[in-house]
């Protein structure tokens, strides 16, 4: 998939101007921080909503043409946000708070076996003990070649490495040709099991 093309032209259907509404409940609840990672960030709008709770927010893409966008925004909204290109199967280890990915882990799973089993092998590393990770994606319900299911998501997120794992139905939005349109799929939230003590 050529995403600096998609970017390019605006035709990305899950920019709908704001975070998936199942993130946004997330965000009103409370965010544990400070720093906080966005994975598969796009033009940045979960990043920017994040920022404004006052944590200090790392945006990732893979796509130059996104992450240009999100800068822009950033800088419009008066916002210090770091933004970077770079694939998120192969990051440097780091200690994230708080970890959010929005729709990347459904299209690594319908579209590449390999990156990813590198993408889940590297969550891992990217938070601090006792950080909570959330992911949103589309479930294979939707039909086409969704390919999500819970019984994946519980068995990928499970002791010894993650804690507390809940998996919760949602409507995922996207907009295509200028019609709004919305699709099942799951919200994620787990706990970065701390080492045992001892």
């Amino acid at each position: 998939m050529d995403y600096d093309e998609i970017y390019r032209h605006g035709a990305a259907p899950w920019e709908i101007g704001g975070p998936q509404p199942a993130l946004a409940a997330v965000l009103d609840r409370g965010v544990g921080g400070p720093r906080v990672l966005d994975l598969g960030c796009g033009t940045g709008e979960l990043a920017l909503a994040l920022a404004r709770l006052g944590l200090d927010v790392t945006g990732v893409d893979i796509s130059p043409v996104a992450i240009d966008l999100a800068r822009a925004k950033a800088a419009d909204a008066g916002l210090a946000i770091h933004f970077e290109v770079d694939d998120a199967t192969s990051l440097p280890a780091a200690e994230f708070d708080a970890i959010f990915d929005s729709g990347l882990l459904h299209n690594l799973h319908r579209e590449n076996a390999d990156a990813t089993a590198a993408y889940l092998a590297l969550l891992p590393t990217l938070a601090a003990p006792a950080a909570t990770l959330h992911v949103l994606g589309v479930s294979a319900a939707a039909g086409g070649d969704w390919t999500m299911t819970e019984e994946f998501l519980r068995a990928t997120f499970a002791e010894p490495t993650w804690t507390d794992t809940r998996v919760t139905d949602i409507e995922v939005f996207a907009t295509v040709d200028g019609a709004d349109l919305t699709m099942p799929g799951f919200l994620l939230t787990t706990v970065r099991k701390p080492p045992s003590v001892g």
